[in-house]
């Protein structure tokens, strides 16, 4: 299983977000393309991976691949996705989700609460890591990011206790949805061993 944590730290948490314009809705439409970045292949999705999109560390919509339907290579349809999940946020108890369409549901957690679930390598991206390409592969890798924002004092701390690494996809800085493709070819090629 493949696992992306992606942070937003601006996105409304109500339901009649306007999926016109994406970029004022906490820049969402950051988020958007993580999402389909996760799971998009060409005419196929990714059945095994997870994405766990953490709103203002209160809320947790999370998209997994193997029952994920309605997913399309667009921001606006992915961001329907998202605002169908705030519409069932009341149906979310504790860590119990509520589920707002096949492969998506909403759950009342923060970033420490989808740490705990997470089994396999964590790996934390980020600029100051060191290079992933001298990091072995890991079997069941859970990625964790930010949207626009750099992270804040309360979430670094978390990663510096729980993070197996930091690391780095490559010289310069990317866009979360680049970084999520590349860390994917990563994985896809063995450390870019073989193609």
């Amino acid at each position: 299983m493949r696992q992306f944590v992606v942070l937003g730290h601006e996105v409304p948490l109500t339901a009649d977000l306007s999926l016109d314009d994406l970029t004022g809705a906490g820049r969402l439409d950051v988020l958007c393309r993580c999402v389909t970045s996760a799971f998009c292949l060409s005419h196929a999705i990714r059945e095994d991976t997870r994405v766990w999109l953490v709103l203002q560390d209160e809320f947790t919509i999370r998209f997994e691949g193997s029952e994920l339907r309605n997913l399309n290579p667009d921001e606006r349809s992915t961001a329907a996705l998202v605002r169908g999940a705030l519409d069932e946020k009341d149906g979310a108890i504790g860590h119990m989700a509520a589920e707002s369409s096949p492969g998506v549901s909403i759950s009342r957690r923060g970033l420490a609460g989808v740490l705990d679930e997470l089994d396999g390598t964590l790996l934390e991206l980020h600029e100051a890591g060191g290079p992933v390409v001298e990091s072995d592969v890991p079997g069941d890798p859970a990625f964790v990011l930010s949207d626009h924002r750099n992270f804040t004092a309360r979430e670094a701390e978390l990663l510096a206790e729980r993070a197996d690494r930091r690391v780095r996809l490559g010289p310069e800085r990317l866009h979360a949805d680049h970084a999520i493709t590349v860390a994917h070819n990563w994985l896809d090629t063995g450390g870019f061993a073989r193609y």
